[in-house]
Order: C-alpha cells, then sequence, then structure tokens
C-alpha cells in the first residue's frame, strides 16, 4: 500500500528483550524529551490553558501495566507540545520520550494518522499514513508476549470561549480543515488558552490483532477504527463538517419526494414547473439554517456578560453521561418550553462545555428582521405553525429534517410546541417527532438519541406576558421593537439562578425493538409501517417522563410548595421553616429519580434567598414574623410549584386521606390511590405504573410515619393522624392542599357528568361544562391558579376517562356510563371535604341550562 510502509524486518531495537523493564520507563539515554522539546515546550507554556477531559482521577487514564502510546488525529509541532504538557501536569508517560526498545523506531511514544508535509514555501499535501502504527502492528507480531495501549487523544485549539477572548479569535477556531503551520500558529497564540484535550479510554494493540491477517490489513484496519473515532469526537465537539447552505438546499430540491411534489403543485395550481420549482425553492430558503462557527463563537462573546448580568449562575447536572454517549449517535436534545431564552442557554451551555450546539427547530414568529438572520446563523431553522393545506411545504420541511437527520446534525426541538404558561408539562404534539422516526426509516445511517432536559428557573421574563395570557388577554406579537423593550427591562432585573439537568436518553433503537422488531425487514420489503403512531405517542410520553424525572428543586420551587397550600398564600416563619424541612426529607426519604437535584440550602437559607431575590415578604410582629407572598406574587409562584409539584404527588394523596378522616386502613389508602393514579400519570407525566405507584405510596408512607405526622399500628394495619390542630396536623394539611385543586378538578368531572345523566352531553359539552364550573367555585370561593379552570386539563381528564372505560362514546357521539363510574367516585370523594362536595354540587350546570351560556376561556 503507498500509504503504509511495512519494515521488511523488525528493526535491531525489537530483538532486545525487555524484561524486567517498567513500562512507562524510558529507553536508556531518552529518560526525559530532549532539549530541543523541552526548550520549545518552555515557550509555549504560557499561551496555553488546558482543559483536560474526563476531569476525573489520572489513574483512570492509562493502564499502569502496560507500555502507553498516544494515538492524535494531526500531526503538528504544537499538538505534541500541548500533549507533552497535558501528561506531565497529570503524572502520565511523556509522548516524546520513547517506549521501551523504541518499538515505534521514531524517537517517541506518540503516533499521528495525518500530518501536513511541504517546505515552507511549497504547496503542503497530506500524508495519510502512520509509520509508527505500522512498527508497533510489526513488534507485537514479532514478540507475542508484547502489548501495548494505545491512547486515542483528541486536541482542540480555540473551543472553549472566555470573557477576555477578542472578536479577532474567532477567526482561528478550531474546525475541520487541516491548516497550514502559521494558520495553526496564530491559533494558538490567539485562543492556546482556551484548549480541550481529551483523553479515550485506553485500547489494547494486543486485542485488535487476528490470527491470519496480514500485518498490512492490521494497520489498515486500525487506522481507519482510529479514524472513526476521531470523527465522532470531532463532531461532537465541534459539530459535523458542514456543507455550503446552498448545497443543503439543493439537495433538499434534489430529493424525489420533493420532486413529486412539486410536480403536484403545478398541475394543482395550473402553473409552469418552473414556477413551482421557484416556490419550492423560496420555501427551502425560508427553512434553512445558515450555520456558521464564527456567529456561534461570536454570540458566546455577547452572552457571557449578558448571562452574568441577569442571573446569579448557571447550573448544569449529569451532562457527563451525554458526553459519553453521544459520540456516534445523531442527538436529538428535547427540552421543556419555559420561555424564549431556552433556545439561547442550551446552545450556549452546550457551546461552553465542549459540544457543538444543535440545528433548532423554531417559530417563524422569531424570523424577524435582523434577529432571524442571526438565529438563522446560529443554527436555527423556521417552521410556520401549520404545515395544512399545503403539500409542498410540508414536502419540503420533512426532507430538510431527514438531510439534518441522515447528515448527523444534533437537533433540538420543543414538543410541547410552545411555552408552558402554567410551568406544568404540556401535552406533545408529535410532528417533529414523526419527521425524525421517518428520516430514520429512510436512511438509517447513525442510531438516534433523544436527550430530554429540563430547565428551571426561578423568576420568568415573560411572567407577567404569561399571567395576561392567562386571564384572557390575546398574546402579544413578536416584534423587533417589543424584543428591544424587552430587553431593555430584562437588563435592570436579577432572575435568579438556573438549572439545567440532564435526563435519562432514550434510544430509538430500542423503541423500535419494541414496537416493530423486524422494521429493518419492513423497510426492505417496502411495508408501509402501520406502528408509528403508537411509536410516536409512547416516544413523546416517556420523553416528557423523563423530564419530569430530572426537576431541579430550588429555594423558590420550595417556598411556592409550602406557602401556596395555605389560605392566603402566608405562614409564621417557624411554621414555614418547619414545613421546608419537611419537603427536603420528604424528597430524600421517598426519592422519585436518582437525577432529582434539590438545593442544599437549610430552611433559614432558603427563608433568606426568597427574601433577597425579592419574591418573599416578611411582615414584622411581636408575636413572630410572618412570611408570605404578596399582590400578584402568588399567582406568579404558581408556575414554579407547578415546575415541581409531580415530586410530592404522594405524599399528598397520603396526606389527604386524613384530612377528612383520622384513621384509615394502609392497605385502603394504597387501593384508592391506585383508582386516582391514572388521570394523576396523565397530567403530570409520572414515571411509574400502578403497581410501582403502589410501592411508592407504601415507601412515602414509612416517610411520613417517620416524620411524626402519621402513626401506623402494625397489628391492626391502620393509619392515623394526630387529634386537634397540632403543628403534625398542620404540615400535614399544607402537603395535602399541595394536589387539592387537582382533586377538586376530577370530583368536578364525574359530578357534572353524573348530574346531567349518561348519554347526555358530549366531551365537548362535558368540557365546557367542567371548565364553567370550576372558573365559578373560583369566583365564589378561595382564588385558584390559573390552570384550575384550564380546558386542555379537562380534556385530558375525559380522555382518561374513555381509556378506563368508565364512560364510552355512543352512535349519537354522547358520553355513555354505568354503575362503574358512580362507584369510582364514590370510593375517591373522600379525599373532599363535606362541604367543598356540596359546593361543587350545588354550582354544577345541567346541559339544559347550559345552552343558554356562551362557551368561555376565562
Amino acid at each position: 500500500m503507498a500509504w503504509c510502509r511495512i519494515p521488511g524486518i523488525t528493526p535491531p531495537s525489537l530483538r532486545h528483550s525487555i524484561d524486567g523493564m517498567n513500562p512507562h520507563e524510558s529507553a536508556p539515554g531518552r529518560a526525559s524529551p530532549s532539549w530541543l522539546f523541552r526548550f520549545l515546550g518552555r515557550l509555549v507554556e504560557p499561551w496555553l490553558a488546558i482543559r483536560r477531559e474526563p476531569a476525573g482521577s489520572d489513574a483512570e487514564l492509562v493502564q499502569p501495566d502496560l507500555p502507553v502510546c498516544y494515538a492524535i488525529e494531526r500531526y503538528g509541532l504544537s499538538n505534541v507540545l500541548i500533549l507533552e504538557q497535558i501528561c506531565r501536569q497529570a503524572g502520565l508517560p511523556s509522548p516524546l520520550v520513547a517506549m521501551p526498545g523504541d518499538i515505534t523506531g521514531q524517537g517517541r511514544a506518540v503516533l499521528a494518522l495525518s500530518r501536513r508535509q511541504a517546505f515552507w514555501f511549497g504547496r503542503p499535501r497530506s500524508r495519510t499514513h502512520s509509520e509508527g502504527l505500522a512498527n508497533l502492528v510489526a513488534a507485537l507480531e514479532a514478540n507475542p508476549e508484547l502489548d501495548v495501549q494505545i491512547v486515542p487523544v483528541s486536541i482542540f485549539v480555540g473551543r472553549a470561549p472566555d470573557r477576555q477572548s477578542g472578536w479577532f479569535r474567532v477567526l482561528f477556531a478550531e474546525n475541520w480543515a487541516m491548516v497550514g503551520r502559521f494558520r495553526r500558529f496564530l491559533a494558538v497564540l490567539l485562543n492556546g488558552r482556551n484548549t480541550i484535550v481529551r483523553f479515550s479510554p485506553p485500547v489494547s494493540l494486543r486485542s485488535v490483532l487476528q490470527e491470519g491477517i496480514s500485518t498490512e490489513t492490521t494497520v489498515r484496519k486500525t487506522s481507519r477504527v482510529l479514524r472513526a473515532h476521531f470523527r465522532r469526537i470531532r463532531t461532537a465537539v465541534i459539530g459535523p463538517d458542514l456543507s455550503h447552505r446552498r448545497t443543503l438546499v439543493d439537495g433538499v430540491l434534489a430529493a424525489e419526494p420533493v420532486r413529486q411534489a412539486i410536480a403536484d403543485q403545478a398541475r394543482r395550481d395550473n402553473i409552469s414547473h418552473a414556477a413551482s420549482w421557484r416556490r419550492a425553492h423560496a420555501y427551502a430558503r425560508e427553512i434553512a439554517a445558515d450555520y456558521s462557527h464564527t456567529v456561534i463563537r461570536s454570540l458566546s462573546f455577547v452572552l457571557t456578560p449578558f448571562w452574568n448580568k441577569i442571573y446569579r449562575g448557571v447550573s448544569m447536572h449529569h451532562f457527563d453521561s451525554l458526553k459519553q454517549a453521544a459520540p456516534g449517535h445523531e442527538v436529538v436534545y428535547v427540552p421543556c418550553h419555559r420561555s424564549h431564552i431556552d433556545y439561547l442557554l442550551l446552545s450556549y451551555l452546550l457551546y461552553t462545555h465542549g459540544t457543538v450546539p444543535p440545528h433548532i427547530f423554531a417559530g417563524v414568529n422569531l424570523n424577524l428582521p435582523v434577529v432571524g438572520t442571526v438565529l438563522r446563523k446560529g443554527g436555527a431553522f423556521f417552521a410556520r405553525r401549520s404545515f395544512r393545506g399545503n403539500a409542498l411545504y410540508s414536502a419540503v420541511f420533512s426532507e430538510y429534517m431527514a438531510k439534518l437527520v441522515s447528515g448527523g446534525y444534533s437537533i433540538e426541538y420543543f414538543i410541547e410546541g410552545g411555552r408552558s404558561r402554567t410551568g406544568r408539562l404540556l401535552q406533545p404534539k408529535s410532528g417533529a417527532l414523526v419527521m425524525t422516526l421517518r428520516a430514520y426509516l429512510r436512511q438509517p445511517r447513525k442510531p438516534v438519541l433523544f436527550q430530554p432536559v429540563y430547565i428551571g428557573y426561578e423568576k420568568l421574563m415573560e411572567g407577567k406576558s404569561y399571567l395576561d395570557e392567562l386571564s384572557g388577554r390575546p398574546k402579544q406579537k413578536e416584534t423587533v421593537w417589543a424584543l428591544l423593550r424587552a430587553a431593555t427591562g430584562i437588563l435592570g432585573r436579577n432572575y435568579g439562578r438556573v438549572a439545567v439537568n440532564f435526563a435519562e436518553p432514550l434510544m430509538l433503537d430500542d423503541l423500535l425493538a419494541e414496537f416493530a422488531p423486524n422494521w429493518r425487514d419492513e423497510r426492505a420489503a417496502g411495508v408501509k409501517p402501520d406502528w408509528i403512531n403508537a411509536t410516536v405517542d409512547t416516544l413523546a410520553e416517556r420523553i416528557q417522563i423523563n423530564i419530569n424525572r430530572a426537576a431541579d428543586v430550588s429555594p423558590i420551587n420550595l417556598l411556592a410548595v409550602a406557602l401556596l397550600s395555605t389560605p392566603k398564600y402566608a405562614m409564621s416563619e417557624g411554621d414555614l421553616l418547619a414545613q421546608l424541612d419537611t419537603f427536603k426529607t420528604l424528597l430524600s426519604a421517598a426519592p422519585y429519580s436518582d437525577r432529582i437535584t434539590v438545593t442544599a440550602l437549610s430552611p433559614a437559607e432558603i427563608v433568606a434567598y426568597g427574601e433577597g431575590v425579592g419574591v418573599l415578604a416578611r411582615t414584622r410582629h411581636p408575636l413572630g414574623d410572618v412570611l408570605s407572598f404578596e399582590g400578584e406574587q402568588a399567582v406568579l409562584q404558581s408556575y414554579f410549584r407547578n415546575n415541581v409539584l409531580h415530586l410530592f404527588v404522594c405524599a399528598a394523596w397520603v396526606a389527604g386521606c386524613f384530612q377528612n378522616s383520622r384513621r384509615m386502613s394502609r392497605a385502603s389508602v394504597v387501593r384508592l390511590g391506585g383508582l386516582v393514579y391514572p388521570f394523576l400519570r396523565r397530567e403530570l407525566f409520572l414515571p411509574w405504573d400502578v403497581e410501582g405507584f403502589a410501592a411508592q405510596l407504601e415507601v412515602t408512607i414509612d416517610a411520613l410515619v417517620g416524620l411524626g405526622l402519621l402513626s401506623f399500628d402494625a397489628d391492626s394495619g391502620a393509619l392515623q393522624r394526630g387529634p386537634g390542630q397540632t403543628d403534625e396536623v398542620f404540615r400535614l394539611r399544607v402537603i395535602a392542599n399541595s394536589m387539592r385543586q387537582a382533586f377538586e378538578r376530577y370530583y368536578i368531572g364525574v359530578a357534572v357528568l353524573v348530574k346531567n345523566g349518561s348519554g347526555t352531553v358530549s366531551s365537548a359539552e362535558l368540557e365546557n361544562l367542567c371548565h364553567l364550573t370550576a372558573q365559578r367555585l373560583s369566583l365564589l370561593y378561595a382564588p385558584s391558579a390559573p390552570e384550575f379552570f384550564d380546558r386542555s386539563l379537562f380534556r385530558s381528564f375525559i380522555a382518561t376517562l374513555r381509556e378506563l372505560g368508565l364512560v364510552r362514546v355512543d352512535e349519537a357521539g354522547k358520553l355513555v356510563f354505568g354503575e362503574d363510574l358512580a362507584t369510582w367516585a364514590n370510593d375517591s370523594r373522600l379525599i373532599l371535604s363535606r362541604e367543598l362536595r356540596h359546593s361543587i354540587l350545588k354550582i354544577t350546570p345541567e346541559m339544559a341550562r347550559e345552552a343558554t351560556l356562551p362557551a368561555t376561556d376565562g
């Protein structure tokens, strides 16, 4: 092979015995790098600040009992000096000292897969062979007792920007091009203090050798595996080797589905094929991102001081697991959607932590003058709110998504479809997931990894506008001027801390194996799959469940859960401290998942923090200070309570069982919880099946008993709360009230249905009646959270009733039910007081009267 010189004989040095030599000792006379390399190392050291990955123990990087040879992707003096410095800092063998016996034949323990060769003024050319690797393979074949560990090392200069970085340095950031000596010199000079060196797990070269395979074939195979490995790492760190936007658009228009859609559009609208093609071309340009590493890096300079100005800090958890899993996968980020800041924040954090920012599926409403251009160059591609009635646009967009998936570009989209106005996860919309799945089925080049992400804020920039929208005002249209006004207001405020938690990823291949084990055979046979909808629905639900399983519990979340569970959103300081401690204990004693993160602040520190960020108001009083939410702050805080409400479902159910009864059997608490659980699971995306929920209830009961809020008589199997108005009874009531409005909604739904009778109302009519009842209940009695009369929650409740078989739809489209529904309502009503049940029944409208009332959205 022209690219690989295989020695005809083993070098004399390899015939010397290496018995008795330490694998990490240098050959005689080579105890340290030569004076030239030492001099050059000292010369370049002031220009380098290296971040090593992984940042764990040095002993984990290499095996102590085998000789070490480092493998780098591209040879260059700067790369070798960077590797030498980080190895010296980590206490690892020097790459510039020959291995025992100098078995690479090059006087050093590092090999490169490719290098540029040229005189100073000649035309450089790339050389892709590694003589050192060929020598190593030959040495191992000559000595069966010899083994060497290959440690792949990836080096990126100018990857992680800091606040002191200059704009000129952007031009010399790490990319896919094999640059010349002068450009590399400038890159080190300008960006050397932002260098990442990533060590991969060592590989035994002996394990690669196979009997019956020639030395040349082994070298070629090893080189190919190493190149693929380095490509995966480089793709994960700086992104795919991006084609020009025009090339990608041309590829979309040349695809067969788009060509067919162009022809259909021309025929349908009676226009020329050229006119139809121009329309498709305009759609493609309207959609496509114009990804620019230079703009991404430039944005990082702008955003760093911006985050520092408006936030007290941004924390990120469980990211290392993604970095280990991402290489070799098509990564699709699916975060929850709380704010417009989500787009910028996630991309910024990925970039500054050494991972390429994704292409972002954004609404066309953000394609504003100037702003849209910047977002497009930052990786955003734009979609219209609806594709309905425009087959050509749908075909172009679907094909563009397919190109991104097959090309290995990481993608980000929000399956909720829009920002949550209540703090709860919204019911997912499946459009983007369907396009991703179909694209993968067409060209399954890389396995697809879905990465759910939880984003938690302590204050929302859009909080006031969310309140306006929930009160019935129309959503304000995004404009450049509105954006400038918002930015001006934002810079003068502080929005607390932000938490970004990476949930457990989901592998698309695992889901396909579950729903369609023979999908590859079906694809080859051209069979149209009928399992896509079921697969996508399950995938969407699991994404939401995993997001909830990675929630962050901040001081603001805990304050919101505690104070909003009281009638006047206020507590004495002593009661609040005790309640906060109770919630923190429950989270640790009955853990929801191993990815939940909880503030480390003590209850007193949480209170001080709430006052410091202006959320908590203190009223001085001789008998003890009172802490509360004042004015519209209470409604705003319902958002942050809803972020973590799912974590307290089990405790709230158990505590609720003892608000109207002092004593109940443990088995009854668990059994009745199973009746309500399907509705809670659908509304809050809970992770357990019915048996798992029962087990979690048991753990929660033990935790409540341990806290002294309940007592358990093992002989009778009964649970009991304390008498009267003790502190323990008060804390138990606060826990129960956190979920009380959800249980009220369920009772409203059943009460309206039973009062009107079987076969009387349709699903839409029942939804409207429930909405009006909840709205009136909120007006007449205690004020409720904005989502209390949310139509979508009643719609979800009705859908669950149908899934459980408690109601069905007759031929006339009306809901029909039997005794099962009345039995269910009778069993589950104990969690509400008699007075509250009477109030609900009193104001529940009947269909004949409702016919005269206009539908309202509140």
